[in-house]
Parts: C-alpha cells; structure tokens; sequence
C-alpha cells in the first residue's frame, strides 16, 4: 500500500481544505455532466480515487436511499475523512474501500456508473484503470472523467513568465512520479479498446477575473504547489516567493485575466 507521502500534494489538513475549496468551484460544472449523463435516484455508483469524499457525499444524496455509492481510495487520512463525513452527514448509502487503483482489484459489482476527477492523470497506468472500470460497470453503464487535456494553457493575462514555469514545473513534477498531466488526450482511445463508445467529450476551460470564483480553483492551488516543489528540490524560496508576490499583484488587479487548465470532460457508455 502506498503512504501518504506518495501522493503528489500531499493528504494533509491543507490539502483537505485546497480540494474542498475545488470541489465547490466545481461543483455546479460537475452536477451538470452528472445530470446530463443520466444519474439519478437509485444509481449505482463507483467513486474512484474518492479523495476526502466532497464528491461522495453530492453522489449520495443524488441516489438516495435506493442507491449507493462506492467510494475507493488509497489514502488512510483521506479515509477517515469520508467515514467522518458520511457521519456527520448521516449517509447510510455509502461504503468506502481503502485499495489501491493500479495493484488492487475493484469491488465486484454492475455499476451504473463511474466517478472519476483528476485521478487518471496521477496513476501509473491509466490504461489498466480503465480496463478494471470496464470489468465492474454494468452493459450501458457509463464512465465520467474530468481530466486535464491541455494543463499549459493555465496562463494569467497580462502574462506571467513565472507562473508559466511553476506550471511546467507542476507537470514535470507529475510525470516524474509516473503520471501525466495531459491524459485526457489518451483516454477516449482507451475507452475504445476496453469497450466503452464515447457519448460526449466536452473541453472545459475558463477565462476569468480575480472576482470570480473560479479563479480560487488554481490560485488556491500554487501555495502548496509551490511548497511540494520545493521539498522536490525543483524550485528555491526565492522563486517560490517571487511566484506568490507576483499572484498577489495580479489578484489586486481587477483587469487581471487568468485562463484555466484545459479539463475534458468524458462521458463513455460500455457497450457489452
């Protein structure tokens, strides 16, 4: 099993209240693809690579009573974050299996559908991930990503040549650890050869002020991007300080633009 440092960003309590803060930005782009691909009351669902368990509790209260959601994840911290909330919350319809994607098998089942953000990017063999998705969803069931597919296009405007390189950096950081950054470029070709047709395939980026909420979603994430880097020996303080002084700056600025890595988001149907 691997441990918590193994995770690229970490499972600490910062990192608990980063994707919280993304969950929320997210979420209304995210009950829209759920609606939209057809979950509703009484659906089956596999929660992969569950994270805290933001998205799971969404799912629980979609499906109801009647349905269930099965959330897997590897990280012991972010295990105990999903039964605390599934307490506090009073979900009785989920379970939560503590496994890892790429060296354990999923909970046999016939899902009907399949919950996947920003998950496929960090595994080290994404192809595999889709042929066990393959093996657990029902004949009709459909696989939902939302991953990167272009995650250099995070740009600010007028342009920040530092924030550039901490994003190269950001992604050399990933593949260094066996991941890639831009999977969704790969995954429609995978989903063919484990089955699966794709419905849709929609390029979700975003182009925003320092008013708007999205614009939290990665200047909430360069603090602890910059502090992985460092302990990476990838970057020194004195860059890690220039980056923050200079988002700071462009936060102030109300004519500030920031451009959004570029996520798509997969809807793919298994055929058999």
């Amino acid at each position: 099993m691997a441990t918590e440092r193994d995770y690229v960003l970490g499972t600490h309590d910062e990192e608990l209240a980063r994707l919280g803060l993304q969950h929320r930005v997210w979420r209304p782009v995210v009950l829209d693809c759920w609606g939209r691909a057809g979950l509703t009351l009484g659906s089956r669902v596999l929660d992969v690579g569950a994270g805290p368990g933001y998205a799971t509790a969404d799912l629980a209260g979609i499906v109801g009573p009647t349905g269930q959601v099965v959330a897997v994840e590897r990280s012991s911290n972010f295990v105990r974050a999903i039964e605390q909330k599934c307490r506090s919350h009073s979900l009785a319809n989920v379970k939560i299996h503590e496994l890892d994607l790429m060296t354990n098998e999923l909970p046999a089942d016939s899902y009907d559908f399949s919950w996947c953000r920003w998950v496929a990017s960090f595994v080290t063999d994404p192809r595999l991930l889709v042929r066990k998705l393959s093996q657990v969803l029902r004949p009709g069931g459909k696989a939902i990503f939302h991953e990167y597919a272009h995650y250099l296009t995070w740009r600010f405007i007028p342009r920040l040549p530092s924030q550039e390189r901490f994003a190269q950096e950001v992604k050399a950081s990933w593949a260094a650890t066996g991941g890639k950054a831009d999977i969704g470029l790969d995954l429609p070709t995978y989903l063919a050869q484990s089955g699966f047709v794709v419905r849709s395939a929609v390029p979700r980026i975003y182009c925003v002020g320092p008013s708007d909420y999205m614009w939290q979603w990665p200047a909430s994430f360069v603090g602890i991007g910059l502090a992985r880097l460092q302990e990476l020996g990838r970057i020194d303080a004195a860059f890690a300080a220039h980056v923050k002084e200079e988002l700071a700056a462009a936060s102030a600025r109300p004519d500030s633009l920031l451009i959004t890595p570029l996520v798509l988001e997969i809807v793919a149907a298994k055929l058999s």
